[in-house]
């Protein structure tokens, strides 16, 4: 991060303190608190092979699809990383005053979401307790660490994004599981999600009013290079394909559901205020997204050829009905 990156970064952290008050407390207003266990069904429940001599686990203990584990077992993981996440978003923001007050309040309510959904695979039986373990170990042991230096502006243009993306597929692995126990469990993690999003997002409109040029670099940089904060884990590559062909979250729900309306709600292409970098870094953007635009476009017509083929051989896609 450079002198002058820095110096804007210490303005904002001080300056942002009161938007951040009023966000955290319209959060505090508007959230509704909920109760892990409530949404497991223990009565589906029993003892696992091991010291208590319970029943060793097969696959088709599972009522869940493939793909539905695929996402399932992704979306776990990703949440399991949470002390990592924690501990950026801690030392990008400061954990002094109002920043500090909902950098906890965030960490104590998406630390529901891996109880939550780990009770449930394990309750019913809905994934392979072992390898899921082991994948846990080893993703975990990777940790997690911003490309950002620790720098504010990004770390929240990121989150603003990643916090939505993340609502999109736990919704759509909820529908996809054929599950009505899992649909609402997924459903109540997403309004979590959505309302987390809209902290990040409302505060980062604050930041692009007192500082647009050097706001407008940091989400042009996030959304040309973005990933997903679980892309490091074992077999990433593999789930994140089957969840793309089953339309849990692919390129035009990222472009369409995710970045667009953010940007929109941020005004980014209407804005008269961005000189010098900032209008460049607008203008990468644009590009970006008319090329991602075009790639979407190509990956939806492979993936309708695809499922054509499935077809004629007799087997039925997997994938989210529109």
């Amino acid at each position: 991060m450079s002198e002058e990156s820095a110096k804007i970064q210490a303005r904002l952290i001080r300056d942002l303190e009161p938007v951040v008050a009023v966000e955290l407390e319209r959060h505090l207003n508007v959230q509704k608190n909920w109760y892990p266990h409530e949404y497991v069904p223990w009565s589906e429940g029993r003892d696992y092979a091991g010291p208590l001599n319970g029943d060793a686990w097969e696959a088709k203990d599972s009522r869940l699809t493939p793909v539905a584990q695929d996402s399932l077992i992704l979306n776990l993981l990703t949440e399991d990383n949470l002390p990592s996440y924690h501990t950026e978003i801690a030392l990008s923001m400061g954990r002094d005053g109002a920043w500090g007050t909902w950098i906890e309040r965030w960490t104590a309510e998406e630390a529901r979401h891996s109880i939550v959904i780990r009770d449930y695979l394990m309750a019913t039986r809905g994934v392979d307790p072992y390898e899921f373990e082991d994948l846990r170990m080893a993703h975990m042991s990777l940790g997690y660490a911003t490309p950002y230096e620790n720098d504010m502006l990004h770390t929240i243009a990121y989150v603003s994004f990643q916090e939505l993306a993340t609502r999109i597929s736990h919704r759509n692995t909820g529908k996809l599981s054929d599950d009505p126990i899992a649909e609402a469990m997924m459903q109540r993690v997403s309004l979590d999600e959505n309302l987390h999003m809209l902290f990040y997002r409302n505060t980062l409109s604050a930041a692009l009013d007192m500082e647009p040029n050097a706001a407008m670099r940091a989400i042009t940089d996030v959304v040309t290079n973005f990933d997903m904060p679980g892309a490091n884990m074992p077999g990433f590559g593999r789930k994140a394909v089957q969840i793309a062909l089953a339309g849990i979250y692919d390129l035009q729900q990222h472009i369409d559901d995710v970045v667009a309306p953010v940007l929109r709600a941020w005004g980014v292409f209407e804005r008269e205020d961005l000189t010098g970098d900032g209008l460049v870094a607008r203008e990468e953007l644009a590009a970006f997204l008319e090329k991602a635009s075009s790639d979407a476009r190509i990956f939806n017509d492979k993936r309708e050829v695809h499922f054509e083929r499935l077809i004629s051989r007799g087997q039925q896609p997997i994938r989210i009905q529109s």
